[in-house]
């Protein structure tokens, strides 16, 4: 069960949200590598705005996804393609479905 989760809120430069899409979809094999990670969404909330949700079972998996290939290669990529920093929001999860 997840008891914990990561939102992150990311904001593309103008004329990088071609690029910052591309650079989430191409991210799902790191995520999909992540014993620790069980849920894990990369979402268009509009033209611009991109997130990332994922959730843990415990606070050392997130600690882990933070430490991991896809937070470091966002932070890498971060002053080129974003507007700025990215918004990132340590939430529990108060109840969740999730099916496989």
């Amino acid at each position: 069960m997840v008891t914990v989760a990561l939102f992150l809120r990311l904001e593309a430069k103008a004329g990088k949200e071609n690029a910052v899409a591309k650079f989430l979809e191409n991210a799902l094999p790191l995520a999909n590598q992540e014993t620790t990670t069980p849920v894990w969404f990369a979402l268009r909330l509009g033209p611009s705005t991109f997130g990332i949700f994922d959730a843990f079972a415990d606070d050392a998996g997130r600690k882990a996804h933070l430490a991991g290939p896809i937070a470091a290669a966002l932070m890498a990529n971060a002053a080129d393609l974003l507007a700025k920093p990215p918004q990132i929001e340590q939430v529990d999860v108060l109840a969740a479905k999730v099916a496989g």
